[in-house]
């Protein structure tokens, strides 16, 4: 029985190693997107790793509430709940900024690749950079040049990018033009999609 032990083992080794090659795609029939940054492209796709595990910060569960609680899929009326698979898409869309709501020390520390950083703190007030006009009560935002915004935050529990929308809407930014990406880091890094790197 020792004689067999060691193939045994050779054996359930090449087992795992073929699970492990397994390719991890975004779909069936898609393996990455290549999306433009202001650093150049960017290839984003899952990681390989079949073992691979969330770790760090976003492998979090139990967030306390007040203020970490759970977010609404429509944080306001008329703005459209996204996954995934809409970012991707919107990120290769010149009519769509992939906008990150977090403050800069969220988004320094790793961000969906060509998403543009306006912290909810400054949504209402940076209207401008999607197309609106300053107006004395706020802006206008009816024009053909007002982009679509898809909005991200940390996750189900953060209200950084609710907050951006709401304020939005009530500077004059159309609702319809928002969409929610709910979601946002936490499911981004649990599907193992590739994350900006903080350090270039």
């Amino acid at each position: 029985m020792r004689i067999f032990a060691p193939l045994l083992t050779v054996a359930a080794a090449t087992i795992v190693g073929i699970a492990q090659a397994e390719p991890v795609g975004i779909t069936k029939d898609m393996m990455s997107v290549e999306v433009q940054t202001p650093d150049g492209p960017v290839e984003i796709s899952r990681v390989q790793d079949n073992e691979a595990v969330i770790e760090g910060e976003f492998a979090k569960i139990a967030r306390p509430c007040p203020v970490f609680c759970i977010q609404p899929i429509i944080p306001a009326e008329g703005v459209t709940p996204i996954g995934e698979l809409e970012v991707l898409e919107f990120l290769n869309d010149p009519a769509v900024v992939v906008v990150d709501g977090r403050v800069p020390r969220d988004f320094a520390g790793g961000a969906i690749p060509g998403a543009v950083n306006i912290p909810y703190t400054e949504a209402a007030d940076r209207l401008g950079e999607l197309g609106c006009e300053p107006d004395f009560d706020g802006w206008i935002c009816d024009g053909e040049d007002v982009k679509s915004v898809a909005l991200y935050c940390n996750g189900p529990w953060c209200g950084q990018s609710p907050t951006a929308a709401r304020r939005m809407i009530e500077a004059g930014y159309p609702a319809d033009k928002i969409y929610y990406y709910r979601g946002g880091m936490q499911n981004w890094r649990m599907l193992g999609l590739t994350v900006s790197d903080p350090t270039e």
